[in-house]
C-alpha cells in the first residue's frame, strides 16, 4: 500500500468561497479515480500547514494512474494557483527497496510530460516532494 500525503497552506487573500470550492473538489475527485481506495481531506492539525489529504493507493501502477488521471490533473490546475506552501510525501509498506526511486520516477515523467503542471508546482512559494521541478529541485 502507498499512502500519498499532502500538506498545504493557501496564499493570503484566497476567498472563503474559493477555499470551500477547492476542498470540495479535492474530496470529489477521489470518487472519479478508481485507484484511490480511501481518502481523507481536511484541516491539518499539529503542524504549520492549514490543510492536508491522504490517499490510499494499492500499488505503484495505481499510484501512476492516480497521478496522471484527468481528475487529479484538473484538481492540480484549479488548486495549485491558490496554494502558497505545499509538501508531498509517500509512506509505503511495499518491500521493494527501489520503491522510493520508482515513485520519484512517476513524478519526474509526470512533470516532463505535463509542463503546465511542472510550472504550477515550480511557481509555488515553497514545495517539497519527489522529483521536485524547477527552483524546488534538490
Amino acid at each position: 500500500m502507498i499512502y500519498h500525503c499532502i500538506r498545504f497552506t493557501l496564499k493570503p487573500g484566497v476567498s472563503e468561497e474559493d477555499k470551500v470550492a477547492g476542498l470540495a473538489q479535492m474530496r470529489e475527485h477521489s470518487n472519479a479515480i478508481p485507484s484511490i481506495k480511501a481518502r481523507v481531506v481536511g484541516p491539518d492539525f499539529g503542524g504549520e500547514f492549514e490543510y492536508g489529504a491522504v490517499s490510499l493507493i494499492e500499488d505503484l501502477q495505481g499510484y501512476e494512474e492516480y497521478m496522471n488521471h484527468p481528475a487529479h490533473l484538473a484538481m492540480d490546475r484549479a488548486g495549485l494557483p491558490l496554494v502558497d506552501r505545499f509538501v508531498s510525501f509517500d509512506i509505503t509498506d511495499d518491500p521493494d527497496p527501489e520503491i522510493g526511486a520508482k515513485i520519484a520516477e512517476v513524478h519526474r515523467r509526470r512533470y516532463e510530460n505535463m509542463p503546465d503542471i511542472a510550472g504550477l508546482v515550480s511557481d509555488l512559494g515553497e514545495y517539497s516532494g519527489s522529483a521536485a521541478p524547477g527552483k524546488h529541485a534538490h
